[in-house]
């Protein structure tokens, strides 16, 4: 038997809301067909936003978007995309399968999206072909409400008030896709581009991230960071908000990553040990930040993570569509643990992405729409928002796997506490065969009102348009109050939410 000690009376850090946001590119079928289907379509919509999509957000409590890319930031020119959209320039896009980019989609549509939504807003600036004066004039559009020339020029396309930018990231992936850059090359154009988004409002000031590394690679950290403070230690923390960092939970290798639904015990336990891996990840940028940030005022922003895996077949293999399991699913759960268990530094991440691409919460068919076994977890988690992290241990923990290389702990939680005084629990069982009893047991707490929700299936379950409910979120009722605490068995290949006041 398992036992879980929570010390209600303990808070470690508070967990920002952000922390459960989500990412879209445009990339395959998530902006078109997936958010936007235009004002013209038969599919029931709001200024071209799909209605059925908008309300799956505003359920599952979506606090934050990050848009345009993703690589495609680096190509994308904001003035193509403002403007009648028949006069918007077309382009190639070069990064996801060729295809036509018509920009019907920008800056004024991705606004009103996150307005339906209820939800902040991240921007991605391009540094990697554009211009400081691109960058500084989108910024003026986007949030100036004086008399200016990119002022009147929103107004003249039909947006009288400014806008508010909650975060703005300078430049993506610019080790890569961004432009192949050294670190110390960007963290000198980060400085220089960073100098021009303007805070046009004192009361509402834009949260700047620098673009930090790809998965373990600590000597992008190392120089982008060096190169920031240099000479200037004391006005650096005025240069960043934050720093980026971007991991894919990947099975096997890039060049052939596994089947999105077709694996075994096996595959199941090294993708979810590879997830876990975003624990040692985190640890090991933060400590490089800590040398230059030792107050932690500079945040760690995880903007893309979670699963990647072969596209499913049959579709465009630039359009990254692949389907979600009970394997994602479990993925989302030990991520966002961790995420919570880190709050003092983590504090936004982006799940990539949110509607039919890589491990999508959201997939569509024409007028029909789906939630996949993601969508349930972050639909779980989202009491842990703006909520309190709590001293939690598990005792009794067991290794399981079948390869040495790739063990993995059978249970892994985290706990909070929210303003009312209820706490969420957030339980994870990685085994694929065996439940597990368990207790938990509070430090002063005798609970007087206890609810649970629980997402279980078989390992590869997922839904389809055909059959959309295979895998749901459920009540979860097989437990028994203690005088100080709860009892239960926690079945195989499950994520369990309770609710405690």
């Amino acid at each position: 038997m398992a036992k879980l000690y929570i010390n209600e009376k303990n808070k470690l850090g508070h967990i920002n809301e952000e922390i459960y946001g989500n990412f879209s590119e445009h990339l395959g079928r998530c902006i078109y067909e997936g958010i936007y289907v235009g004002e013209n379509s038969e599919i029931p919509n709001t200024n071209g936003m799909r209605n059925d999509v908008v309300a799956a957000l505003r359920e599952m409590k979506l606090p934050v978007l990050r848009w345009p890319g993703g690589c495609f930031a680096d190509e994308y020119h904001w003035k193509d995309g403002i403007g009648p959209k028949e006069t918007r320039k077309k382009m190639v896009n070069t990064h996801w399968g060729g295809v036509t980019e018509d920009n019907s989609f920008g800056t004024h549509e991705f606004f009103e999206l996150c307005e339906q939504i209820g939800c902040k807003t991240y921007i991605n600036g391009n540094v990697g072909s554009g211009t400081v004066q691109e960058m500084s004039e989108w910024v003026e559009y986007m949030t100036f409400d004086g008399v200016s020339p990119m002022a009147e020029l929103r107004r003249k396309n039909g947006h009288e008030k400014a806008w508010k930018v909650d975060y703005f990231g300078v430049g993506n992936e610019n080790w890569g896709c961004g432009g192949n850059m050294t670190p110390s090359y960007y963290g000198n154009l980060y400085r220089r581009f960073q100098t021009y988004v303007r805070n046009y409002n004192q009361e509402q000031p834009i949260y700047k991230i620098c673009c930090g590394a790809n998965a373990g690679d600590t000597y992008w950290t190392e120089e982008v960071l060096k190169t920031c403070f240099e000479n200037t230690p004391k006005q650096a923390h005025g240069l960043m908000d934050g720093l980026s960092l971007h991991y894919y939970t990947v099975p096997d290798t890039w060049e052939d990553k596994g089947s999105a639904t077709e694996f075994t015990a096996k595959d199941w336990y090294k993708t979810l040990s590879k997830a876990l891996y975003l624990d040692t990840l985190i640890k090991n940028h933060a400590t490089i930040m800590d040398k230059y940030d030792p107050d932690k005022k500079i945040g760690l922003i995880v903007d893309e993570w979670g699963t990647w895996f072969n596209v499913e077949p049959g579709t465009n293999p630039g359009f990254l569509y692949q389907q979600s399991t009970m394997r994602d699913a479990l993925v989302a759960g030990l991520s966002l643990n961790v995420f919570n268990k880190h709050c003092d530094r983590v504090k936004m991440a982006n799940i990539a992405q949110l509607i039919n691409v890589l491990q999508a919460v959201i997939l569509t068919d024409g007028p029909r729409m789906l939630l996949t076994p993601t969508y349930y977890i972050f639909h779980m988690y989202k009491y842990h928002q703006n909520a309190e992290l709590v001293e939690s241990y598990m005792d009794g923990v067991k290794e399981i796997g079948e390869d040495m290389e790739f063990r993995v702990p059978n249970l892994q939680e985290s706990a909070s506490i929210d303003e009312t005084g209820t706490m969420t629990i957030t339980i994870n069982n990685l085994s694929v065969s065996d439940s597990e009893p368990v207790d938990i047991s509070f430090a002063e707490c005798k609970p007087s009102s206890v609810t649970a929700s629980i997402l279980t299936q078989k390992m590869d379950a997922y839904n389809t348009f055909e059959n959309p409910d295979t895998v749901k979120e459920e009540a979860f009722t097989a437990f028994q109050v203690t005088e100080k605490g709860i009892s239960f068995v926690m079945p195989a290949c499950s994520v369990i939410q309770f609710r405690v006041k």
